[in-house]
C-alpha cells in the first residue's frame, strides 16, 4: 500500500480542511471567486502547512470535480443537501487522489460535519459513503473513468466544436496534472544560470521551467530580481512585439506586471495601465525587485489617451474568460458560465477599438486572452481587421518565437493549447496575434 506523506496540520487539519471548503465553495459559486476567497478568512488566517494542505486539497477536488461526483451519485440514493455535498467532495477529493490515509478523510469529513447545523444530520450519511468509497477502491475508480468528466459538459462540447473529438479528450484529461513552474529571466543572457540555479531547464522560448515547489520567494535569484513568475505562453505577447530600446510601450491590462517587466527589459520606454489601483501596487512591487521602470497610470483602458497620445507597441492582454489556464486554475472551468463567454468578448472588442486608437501610424499591437474560446481568440482578430482597415496581421516567424510551426494558424496568429504531456512540459492555453498599422 502506498505511504501517504501527510504535512503537520494544526488541530488534526480541520482548520485548513475547513478553509478548503470555502475556496471551493467560492470557485463553485463566482468567477474569480476561488482568488477572492484566498485573501479572505478562513484561509488567509492560515499558515504554513495548514495553507499550502487548503490550497492542495481545494486545487485538487475541482480538478477532480466531475469524477468525484460522478462517483458520489453512482452512491447516493436522493441528492444531499449543497453543504453536506460539499463535505463528500472534500472527504472523497482525499480518498480518491491520495491526499490523506481514508481513516483521516472519513473521520475529519465527520468532525467538520460536526461543526456545522445543517449538516449535523447527515455524518452518518457521510460516513458511510466515503467508507463504501474506500471500501470499493475508489483511487482505482476514478483513474479508469473517462476524461471528459473533468470539465462541465457545457465546455467539452465547446471544445469538440473548436478542436474535435481527439484534441478535446486530450485536453480534458490535463486538468488532472499538476503544471511546473515558469519563470522569464530579466536578460535572455541569465537564462542558464537561472536554470542552474533553480535547478531548471531552458525552455525553446527562453522562458526556465522549474519543478521544486515552495514560496518562490525562498528561490535563489528572486530577491535579486532576476527573474519573475509567468507561464510560458504569457510570454507570447510582448515577444510579438519585438520592441526596440527607446521605443514606447503600452501595457494596457498591466497587472500583475510580467508583460510590463518584459517590455522594460527590453529597453522600451513603458506605460502601464490598470483599472485596479490595488492591482498597481503589484506591478510596482515587481518592478521595484527587478529595477525595472515603468510609468504607472490607474485608469479605464477604454478612455486611457482621449487627448490623443500614442505608442509604438501596444499590447492588449485582455480579461477573459481564462479557459485556458485550467491547469494552475481549475476553478475557472467551474466558476465559468455560458454567457460569460460574449460578455467578455464584448468587453475584449471594446477594448481593442481603444488599442487602435492608441496605436501610432507604423506602430504594432499585439492582442491576447488565455481562452480556449475562438469567440475570444480567432472570431475577435477577425472582426477588428473588419473594423479597423488600416491594420493587417504581422508577419512572424514561429522559428524565431521558439514555437512550433503548426501553433501559427494564420500569419502573426497563434493558438497554444495547455498540456504537460508535450515534449519540454507544455504551457497554458492561449490565443496571441500581431496587428501593424499602416504608415
Amino acid at each position: 500500500m502506498t505511504q501517504i506523506d501527510i504535512p503537520e496540520l494544526s488541530a488534526n487539519g480541520l482548520p485548513a480542511r475547513r478553509a478548503a471548503l470555502s475556496l471551493v465553495d467560492a470557485a463553485l459559486a463566482r468567477r474569480g471567486g476561488f482568488e477572492e476567497a484566498m485573501n479572505t478568512p478562513p484561509f488567509s488566517q492560515l499558515t504554513g502547512s495548514d495553507r499550502a494542505f487548503a490550497r492542495n486539497l481545494a486545487s485538487t477536488t475541482l480538478r477532480g470535480l466531475g469524477r468525484i461526483d460522478h462517483l458520489l451519485n453512482a452512491r447516493l440514493t436522493s441528492p444531499p443537501p449543497p453543504s453536506a455535498l460539499a463535505l463528500l467532495r472534500l472527504g472523497a477529493a482525499q480518498i480518491l487522489f491520495g491526499l490523506a490515509p481514508a481513516f483521516a478523510a472519513v473521520s475529519t469529513t465527520v468532525d467538520l460535519a460536526d461543526q456545522f447545523p445543517s449538516t449535523q444530520r447527515f455524518k452518518g450519511l457521510i460516513n458511510a459513503i466515503l467508507r463504501g468509497l474506500d471500501r470499493d477502491g475508489g483511487a482505482r475508480l476514478a483513474q479508469d473513468l473517462p476524461a471528459t468528466l473533468n470539465a462541465p459538459d457545457w465546455l467539452v462540447a465547446r471544445w469538440r466544436a473548436a478542436f474535435g473529438d481527439v484534441q478535446a479528450a486530450a485536453l480534458c484529461a490535463r486538468i488532472s496534472e499538476t503544471p511546473p513552474t515558469d519563470v522569464t529571466p530579466k536578460r535572455p543572457d541569465l537564462a542558464n544560470a537561472v536554470a542552474a540555479a533553480l535547478d531548471g531547464i531552458v525552455l525553446t522560448t527562453g522562458s526556465v521551467r522549474v519543478t521544486r515547489r515552495g514560496d518562490v520567494a525562498e528561490w535563489p535569484g528572486y530577491e535579486d530580481g532576476d527573474w519573475w513568475v509567468q507561464d510560458a505562453a504569457a510570454t507570447l505577447p510582448a515577444r510579438l512585439l519585438a520592441v526596440a530600446p527607446g521605443e514606447t510601450a503600452l501595457d494596457m491590462c498591466a497587472a500583475p506586471g510580467g508583460k510590463t517587466l518584459q517590455l522594460a527589459a527590453a529597453g522600451a520606454v513603458v506605460t502601464a495601465v490598470d483599472r485596479s489601483a490595488r492591482r498597481l501596487e503589484r506591478v510596482a512591487d515587481n518592478l521595484t525587485r527587478t529595477r525595472l521602470d515603468a510609468e504607472r497610470v490607474t485608469a479605464d483602458v477604454t478612455r486611457f489617451g482621449e487627448d490623443g497620445r500614442t505608442f509604438d507597441a501596444v499590447l492588449l492582454d485582455a480579461p477573459c474568460s481564462a479557459t485556458g489556464t485550467f491547469r494552475r486554475h481549475p476553478d475557472v472551468l467551474w466558476g465559468a458560465r455560458p454567457a460569460d463567454i460574449a460578455k467578455l468578448a464584448d468587453v475584449q472588442s471594446r477594448m481593442l477599438d481603444a488599442a487602435a486608437r492608441l496605436t501610432r501610424p507604423g506602430g504594432r499591437l499585439a492582442f491576447s486572452v488565455c481562452s480556449l474560446e475562438p469567440e475570444e481568440g480567432e472570431a475577435q482578430a477577425e472582426a477588428f481587421l473588419k473594423r479597423h482597415p488600416d491594420f493587417q496581421r504581422g508577419e512572424v516567424i514561429p522559428d524565431a518565437l521558439g514555437l512550433s510551426p503548426e501553433t501559427q494558424s494564420r500569419p502573426g496568429e497563434f493558438r497554444l493549447l495547455p498540456g504537460a504531456s508535450t515534449p519540454d512540459g507544455g504551457q497554458d492555453g492561449f490565443f496571441a496575434v500581431l496587428f501593424v498599422r499602416a504608415s
